[in-house]
């Protein structure tokens, strides 16, 4: 495997279990970016652009893929920024800045309990289309009118997709402008930053973006391969289950490598950017960098690592801790500590940021194996960012 790119003295380490990536766990085409204080120390890639390979050339240093629910992780610092700023109460009701939204046994929905996977509409009762999806329209109708499946606040399960809807009506209603427009006029865009929610028409003519599908795990993985539990099993494979019903909230499943999904704005699972661009804005958010100020304050820096909901997730069917918008370390989902927040993508991708260790971290993969929020490959890469600490 020809690995492009360089790590900094004391972080070889990383490089071994990226080339190990490759040669056991099955990687196709990835890249992973670490920051450390603000300094970039890992920036790696290799592979085919294409997952399948198919004459789109070779993993650049500008390649994007489509980064899954780790998108998820950006999209929280739009609201936890507005917050800062004096815009977003998060002990407000919803209903508050949308009075929609309240529908349904939902009246007494806070913001943060939408942030926190607490809103109680982690499906819908009618699914969505894809092109109803990404129309910019239906989702936030749908999930305003959506029963809630439980008393908001009392519980919590991942809102895989419908996170989208709840969190863009969110922004448009407090901004005026779209989650992903804001995103890239506040954050991303004056840092240099490469990632999108929402890919401009100039990137997608760029062809820096590779072609993402499923793989199956190698049999040189051994016991590494992804095998759930039965109880979790079981749910994924009943279409009954809450579970089934919050990931089928587009129905069919959309093309990922699809032009028009590429350019939805749907910030629980269509954002794409580079592993580059991924450490770079958990880089931001815990102080300056090559690419700009620091985006959050101390106050907000802890804020997003306070844990708001924990225990059995409704959802997932294990046991998840979130903070608002973010992921935070715990077995189900494990990041390099307990001062670390971020969030996994379904499938592979991971990026988080480690306040102690003051550490931003950012892996794509091209190869979407089976994984749901701890893949082989990225913990392998987090196990020697450890190493190198």
């Amino acid at each position: 495997m020809n690995i492009q790119g360089e790590v900094a003295a004391g972080f070889e380490a990383v490089r071994d279990a990226f080339v190990r990536n490759f040669e056991v766990l099955g990687d196709r085409g990835a890249a992973v970016a670490v920051y450390r204080d603000g300094r970039k120390v890992v920036d790696l890639w290799a592979g085919p652009r294409d997952v399948d390979g198919a004459a789109g050339g070779p993993w650049e240093a500008g390649t994007a893929q489509v980064v899954r629910s780790a998108t998820k992780g950006v999209a929280a610092v739009v609201p936890l920024l507005l917050h800062q700023r004096g815009l977003l109460d998060l002990d407000a009701p919803v209903a508050a800045y949308w009075p929609e939204f309240k529908a349904g046994g939902k009246e007494r929905a806070l913001v943060r309990d939408l942030l926190a996977h607490r809103a109680g509409v982690p499906a819908l009762d009618v699914p969505l289309t894809p092109a109803e999806a990404a129309d910019g329209l239906s989702g936030a109708r749908a999930v305003a009118e959506q029963r809630a499946f439980w008393d908001p606040g009392s519980d919590h399960g991942y809102h895989a997709q419908t996170y989208s809807w709840l969190l863009s009506e969110l922004v448009l209603r407090v901004t005026g402008a779209s989650l992903g427009q804001w995103l890239a006029q506040e954050v991303t865009g004056p840092r240099g930053l490469e990632f999108w929610i929402g890919l401009p028409q100039a990137e997608a003519e760029s062809g820096r973006v590779g072609r993402v599908g499923p793989v199956d795990p190698p049999e040189t993985a051994g016991g590494l391969r992804t095998r759930p539990k039965r109880n979790v099993a079981q749910a994924y494979a009943d279409p009954e289950s809450l579970t089934r019903r919050a990931f089928a909230a587009i129905t069919p499943l959309p093309d990922e490598n699809a032009p028009e999904y590429r350019a939805a704005e749907l910030p629980a699972s269509a954002g794409i950017g580079t592993a580059r661009g991924l450490a770079g804005v958990y880089a931001a958010l815990l102080g300056d960098t090559e690419d700009g100020t620091r985006l959050f304050t101390p106050d907000t820096l802890r804020l997003a690592g306070t844990e708001l909901s924990a225990g059995p997730d409704r959802v997932l069917v294990v046991n998840t801790r979130f903070g608002p918008g973010y992921m935070l370390h715990s077995p189900a989902s494990p990041l390099l500590s307990p001062a670390s927040f971020g969030h996994p993508g379904r499938g592979g991708s991971l990026a988080f940021a480690d306040v102690e260790a003051g550490i931003g971290f950012g892996y794509v993969t091209n190869a979407h194996a089976k994984s749901v929020t701890a893949d082989p490959r990225a913990q392998a890469l987090v196990r020697a960012v450890k190493a190198s600490l």
